[in-house]
């Protein structure tokens, strides 16, 4: 069956087509979906896969007629080269209604509820290939209430897997969801949602927040899929992404290891969140599996909810404390009035407080589960549970060594300790991008500058601490001067600086070599180089070149080719004077006779431009005025290739 679409057409039709089109947005329904497969078993034809497609349907909100077009599902595979190997479609195996998988009790508004899932059975045998397989599924459209997604009513979702390339692995089962996320959350209340999977060949699983996929063609229509590659959902940007898409404090993540989603979030709406599950075998990624889900944020008035925070990266543990044994606990429950603390010491009864925010003194390192219920023994008590590590004590400290030179090294020594468990880990970070993680670090500064130093350690008992101290990098540039040319017989003043103190050599033709003002007489031609070691004032030592040419005349050196391309390199047209007073002028003329340039001074030149545009590729005519030491004046001329 042909996609509809709107295309533009004359006026009266168009506006039949405006009635048909806005109908489309009406077609939202579609609330998530994923792809899995097993593998059967092998025969002479082939790997015997069993893919199941699942989509999940606003029984609620959505059109009714577009639930009722989900069946058949249209699908396709194909192999990595986007060759068409299945084409078909396929009737749904079960239609349920999905519990909400939200706890109602004491909750004294619940929301609506419809969802549907559709699950699809489909068979396939595929001969091993070296491009692996893609089983896709598309439908529009999406619920068009979804807050994170442009214009989300009239865009379609891709659901698909990958098997993969019978080079990388035989055979391979895809990794199972255990959950369906609950269809309802409550904002400002926090978050955890046991969202992984498990894999029938032993395979590590690792989870992240991934991309949704749009439809090509946003299909309303049952057709055959395309081939990939699939264009992505558009999410409202500012400020949802698929790393962020749902304001929350802390915001929605999901833990790489466990898979576990935690989020307390804030707006109220519908969010689409896509997960990924990817597949490890033996250190390679064979797999990954794309689940799409719905959250709903809705205002959930209940009566009671035990909370207390955490101070680590898992929600899981209130806190890591490695600087002595008591730790004071926060509050953060609502609907209380009665609270029953249990701080978890083994064999001890008296380890209990109905304080508010207690603090509590441990009587020894480990690790302790501590229990808070609010209104115990009432119809809407509530608890929570989190675990609380003592490991004191555990400090950060570092100092360092050497002179606090550009390019100089400096030795950072680290002083860290670890009562309970030694330091195992350290991080540096020198402050001017580069980074190392061993514990005795060496480390050189190619400019000066204040530079705030961070060293950050941890052991084993994940215990962490950090200390910043700045150093002091001094400024110090030595410059020796300006490379020259003069006439034998000449002398020159040098001005070398970036320093308190200074030492030339060789001492050739130089009436002193310790100031930075020497003069050089030359009565012979020849090149003569020289080298000055700059001693700045805090002791940095730097060096810098000189080169002196001394030649027999005076003469002017005009190329005979310049490429004003920007690389740097040749982009300027210029003479150099040798012995000569002053210059009058300095023309180029184009073979036409027309002046493209003029200058006066020999700091001066032409940069290949005529107007503010870049002059044609050609020879050019240049004229010279100059004044020689004795007062007369002369003039030279001559050509010159302009390339790019």
């Amino acid at each position: 069956m042909p996609v509809m679409t709107c295309p533009p057409v004359r006026i009266i039709a168009a506006l039949m087509l405006v009635c048909i089109c806005a109908g489309m947005a009406r077609a939202s329904h579609i609330v998530g979906g994923e792809v899995t497969y097993k593998f059967v078993s092998s025969s002479a034809a082939g790997n015997h896969y069993v893919f199941t497609l699942t989509i999940y349907e606003d029984c609620l909100n959505g059109s009714a007629d577009a639930i009722a077009k989900d069946n058949p599902a249209y699908y396709a595979i194909y192999n990595g080269h986007n060759v068409l190997i299945v084409g078909d479609s396929v009737d749904y195996d079960s239609s349920v209604t999905v519990p909400a998988n939200f706890s109602l009790q004491c909750v004294t508004n619940p929301p609506s509820l419809c969802l549907i899932k559709k699950t699809f059975t489909i068979g396939a045998t595929l001969a091993p290939d070296t491009s692996g397989y893609i089983f896709v599924y598309q439908r529009c459209c999406r619920n068009d209430a979804l807050a994170n997604i442009e214009s989300p009513g009239n865009a379609g979702s891709t659901y698909f897997c990958n098997i993969p390339p019978s080079n990388v692995v035989a055979h391979n089962n895809s990794a199972i969801f255990r959950n369906y996320p609950p269809q309802i959350i409550c904002s400002n209340f926090p978050l955890t949602y046991d969202n992984s999977a498990t894999d029938a060949d032993g395979d590590s699983l690792s989870y992240e927040l991934c991309t949704a996929y749009d439809s090509p063609d946003d299909r309303l229509t049952n057709s055959i899929p395309q081939p990939p590659p699939y264009d992505l959902s558009n999410y409202v940007h500012p400020p949802y992404s698929y790393s962020n898409p749902l304001t929350g404090d802390p915001p929605l993540v999901i833990d790489p290891v466990t898979g576990v989603i935690t989020c307390t979030p804030l707006w109220l709406g519908r969010y689409l969140v896509a997960v990924c599950c990817k597949e490890w075998r033996n250190g390679v990624l064979i797999n990954t599996i794309h689940r799409e889900f719905q959250f709903v944020v809705t205002t959930c008035s209940r009566t009671v909810v035990a909370n207390m925070p955490w101070f680590t990266n898992d929600p899981s543990v209130y806190i890591i404390n490695c600087k002595s044994n008591t730790v004071n606990f926060q509050n953060t429950s609502i609907g209380g009035t009665e609270w029953h603390w249990n701080f978890g010491v083994p064999g001890v009864l008296a380890d209990t407080s109905v304080d508010f925010e207690p603090a509590f003194t441990y009587p020894d390192t480990g690790t302790y589960e501590v229990k808070l219920v609010v209104n115990a023994g009432t119809p809407c008590s509530d608890s929570i549970q989190k675990a609380v590590k003592i490991y004191p004590t555990f400090f950060t400290a570092f100092v360092d060594s050497g002179r606090l030179c550009p390019g100089d090294t400096i030795y950072f020594l680290d002083r860290s300790h670890g009562t309970v468990s030694e330091v195992s880990a350290w991080h540096w970070d020198f402050g001017d991008g580069d980074t190392t993680g061993i514990q005795a670090a060496i480390h050189s500064y190619a400019h000066s500058g204040v530079y705030n130093v961070m060293l950050i350690s941890s052991n084993l008992k994940d215990c962490t601490d950090t200390a910043i101290s700045q150093v002091a990098v001094q400024g110090f540039k030595p410059l020796a001067g300006n490379d020259t040319i003069i006439v034998k017989g000449q002398s020159i003043q040098f001005h070398a600086t970036g320093g308190t103190t200074y030492l030339w050599a060789p001492f050739d033709n130089l009436n002193a070599n310790n100031i930075a003002d020497p003069i050089g007489y030359f009565p012979d031609t020849g090149t003569f180089n020289y080298t000055v070691k700059v001693t700045s004032q805090f002791g940095c030592d730097g060096y810098d070149t000189i080169s002196v040419q001394v030649v027999g005349h005076t003469a002017f050196y005009v190329p005979n080719a310049f490429s004003p391309n920007g690389d740097g390199l040749n982009d300027i047209f210029r003479p150099v004077a040798i012995g000569y007073k002053s210059l009058k002028f300095f023309r180029v003329f184009d073979r036409w006779g027309e002046e493209v340039y003029y200058g006066n001074t020999l700091e001066q030149g032409w940069d290949g431009t005529y107007n503010r545009k870049p002059a044609e590729i050609g020879t050019y005519y240049w004229q010279i005025g100059y004044t020689d030491i004795y007062g007369k004046d002369g003039t030279m001329k001559g050509d010159v290739s302009l390339v790019r």
